[in-house]
């Protein structure tokens, strides 16, 4: 699995090169102010690296689900909270569209940051015809890829490794070695995988062979045609009314974290939500912030959530990104966001 460790630096990206940066944008907004920017913090460093080394920037990424064009979507808080934590120190211009190559070569000759609208609002993104992007293609020296999130979706702008001699920014790399540790750290190995996404089903019989124990919570029990009963997956009984798992579960879980030397968490217990949905995660979190594990990794955006509202965050050893994405790396050991 080491074979996919020789990522390219953002180190080496020749300098005065224009630059299409894939980022994570995927920020959460409520009312249309972001709540938790640390997705963008986390990539200033590769930003600030390309901007010192006089790159020309165009920045793509996707927020929700979008299928069309739809404004509940935009990109233009991030664009804004962007620039914002750039000082406003350099003249940008928020891309709505391609169709006028003119603007784009003008923009980029005076060193503008180019920030494109919502990459999803464009259906070639999801249905895999790079030719929307083309103009911007066509303009680049350079793919730097900064998205851990979003690395397992083969779509256009992340494997536009494709077409472009390809980087990886810090926050990717750091992320996927602290995904290799998992790995090679200590035995007992468990894994506890919540959360609504039956897709995480897709790699259980991979990772029932990578951890002594599997545990399953959240909706996932009830996605009964993709369960793999073997002895070292445990799927957790939910309670009548479906929004938590068991006490008795949650017991057994806590057992399991008490004995293990490494725990990875990804996906809430239950419906976090909703009152009657809190203890599963609530109890998980707190067995795993107090336990003696040598190595504690938690993934994904709701998983992080309930830890920090639990003051456990600084007893963890690894925060990652992307919770599909872990999963999908460790089961497969390569990711859509890399050459094959």
């Amino acid at each position: 699995k080491s074979a996919t460790m020789n990522f390219k630096s953002v180190d080496l990206v020749p300098p005065n090169s224009t630059v299409i940066l894939h980022l994570d944008l995927d920020l959460p907004i409520r009312e249309g102010k972001i709540v938790d920017n640390s997705r963008l913090t986390k990539s200033l460093s590769t930003i600030n690296k390309l901007l010192n080394n006089n790159c020309q920037l165009v920045i793509v990424g996707h927020s929700g689900r979008p299928t069309f064009r739809d404004e509940k979507y935009t990109l233009r808080p991030m664009y804004l909270e962007l620039m914002s934590l750039l000082n406003n120190n350099y003249q940008s211009l928020f891309l709505e569209n391609l169709d006028n190559i003119e603007t784009i070569k003008l923009a980029l000759s005076q060193n503008q940051i180019i920030f494109l609208e919502n990459i999803r609002f464009w259906p070639g993104e999801t249905s895999n015809d790079p030719s929307f992007l083309q103009p911007l293609i066509d303009q680049s020296q350079a793919f730097v890829f900064d998205a851990i999130a979003v690395a397992h979706h083969a779509s256009v702008s992340v494997t536009l490794h494709q077409f472009l001699p390809t980087y990886y920014g810090d926050n990717f790399i750091e992320e996927i070695n602290q995904i290799q540790r998992i790995l090679t750290s200590h035995h007992p190995k468990t894994l506890i995988i919540g959360g609504a996404k039956s897709d995480k089903l897709d790699y259980l019989s991979e990772l029932a062979n990578i951890f002594d124990h599997v545990c399953l919570g959240g909706k996932l029990p009830q996605f009964t045609d993709k369960l793999v009963y073997a002895p070292n997956v445990f799927v957790s009984t939910l309670t009548p009314d479906t929004f938590d798992i068991d006490q008795n579960s949650i017991d057994h879980i806590k057992n399991l974290i008490e004995n293990s030397q490494t725990v990875v968490w990804s996906g809430a217990m239950g419906f976090f939500e909703n009152e009657n949905g809190k203890n599963g995660t609530i109890e998980i979190a707190q067995s795993l912030g107090n336990c003696g594990a040598s190595y504690k990794v938690i993934a994904g955006g709701d998983t992080r959530a309930s830890i920090k509202e639990l003051n456990l965050i600084d007893k963890i050893d690894f925060v990652s990104s992307g919770g599909g994405v872990l999963l999908e790396f460790l089961a497969k050991g390569k990711l859509p966001a890399w050459e094959k």
